[in-house]
């Protein structure tokens, strides 16, 4: 697949803002002309979404890591297969709230699977398919778990899953972005919401060589 679009993954924490980052930039790539798909993993297609049903709700002991990351690594094949593919081929910008680095963060760094394990069933989903541009929203996450437990709802399975687990999955996210500097740009998620968009748009404007919509 030749893809003539560009794809751009939103990463982190719980709580680090990913969704509201994510629709602003979507709102300015729109204004600026572009046709843009935002979507969200695990889910992102009607099979994806039902897969995602099974590991955002329910108890914590409900899969061990090995379980979670064959079921994320299902639904991924079908969110690429069933929009994502399809829109890039279109020349549409996709914008995802969360992508195969948080296969390695929360199974990997975060219930401790080996990442040899993850790296080789991301591989078999995507074919090697990769982002343009990844953003790590990054903040402490204790500040994270503070904020999404305001949210409220059913799918909060990830979110009581402890503070340790969540600063595991920081400091994995970290070492993502150390190990592939060309991919990922780290942004301090613990200033005001404008000032974290500024820095994702320069990042969008640094990496990606053009300003959003040109």
């Amino acid at each position: 697949m030749i893809a003539a679009g560009k794809f751009i993954t939103f990463e982190g924490g719980e709580g680090s803002g990913k969704s509201t980052q994510l629709r602003l930039l979507a709102d300015s790539l729109r204004a600026a002309g572009r046709e843009v798909v935002t979507t969200r993993e695990p889910g992102g297609s009607p099979g994806a979404e039902d897969i995602r049903a099974l590991l955002v709700q329910g108890e914590v002991a409900r899969w061990d890591g090995l379980t979670e990351a064959l079921l994320h690594s299902a639904a991924r094949r079908d969110h690429l297969v069933r929009t994502v593919w399809p829109a890039l081929s279109r020349g549409a910008w996709v914008l995802s709230d969360r992508f195969a680095d948080s296969t390695q963060a929360y199974q990997g760094y975060g219930h401790g699977l080996p990442l040899d394990t993850i790296a080789a069933l991301t591989g078999i989903a995507t074919g090697g398919f990769r982002p343009d541009l990844t953003l790590i929203l990054d903040l402490p996450a204790a500040d994270g778990l503070r904020r999404a437990n305001g949210r409220g709802g059913a799918e909060d399975r990830y979110e009581r899953m402890g503070t340790a687990f969540h600063e595991r999955l920081r400091q994995g996210f970290l070492s993502i972005a150390r190990a592939e500097p060309g991919r990922c740009v780290v942004i301090d998620a613990s200033r005001p919401i404008a000032d974290v968009q500024a820095a994702v748009q320069a990042a969008i404007h640094a990496r990606l060589t053009a300003e959003p919509g040109r």
